[in-house]
């Protein structure tokens, strides 16, 4: 079964960092493009950052440029989302997702596999 689980999140102050990673079981990343989404209590799901397979081409929502930045590790099967300077707007689940390959870039739309989530939380 394939199956993405994210980890890392929890409750930071305003200004601090988290480092979250998102780990396949059952199937290996390096086919795939990743992203990373988030959902606010009471907003639609949206997307965070994405990243192609060969890491080459990377995307950001822009009110996360220059704050959080996407990496993956394909040795160890591992996509990370840095997040620096969070700001109580950051706060939601965040999901990362798996979708096919597209002609070396990537974006917010087309993933087939979701993990389940993980609460990150900033507020003093």
């Amino acid at each position: 079964q394939l199956q993405l689980v994210e980890s890392g999140g929890g409750l930071v102050q305003p200004g601090g960092s988290l480092r979250l990673s998102c780990a396949a079981a059952g199937f290996t990343l390096d086919y795939y493009v990743i992203g990373w989404f988030r959902q606010a209590p009471g907003k639609e799901r949206e997307g965070v950052s994405c990243i192609s397979r060969n890491s080459g081409y990377t995307n950001y929502a822009d009110s996360v440029k220059g704050r959080f930045t996407i990496s993956r590790d394909n040795a160890k099967n591992t996509v990370y989302l840095q997040m620096n300077s969070l700001k109580p707007e950051d706060t939601g689940i965040y999901y990362c997702a798996a979708a096919p390959p597209v002609f070396g870039r990537c974006m917010f739309a087309g993933y087939q596999y979701w993990g389940q989530g993980t609460q990150v939380t900033v507020s003093s």
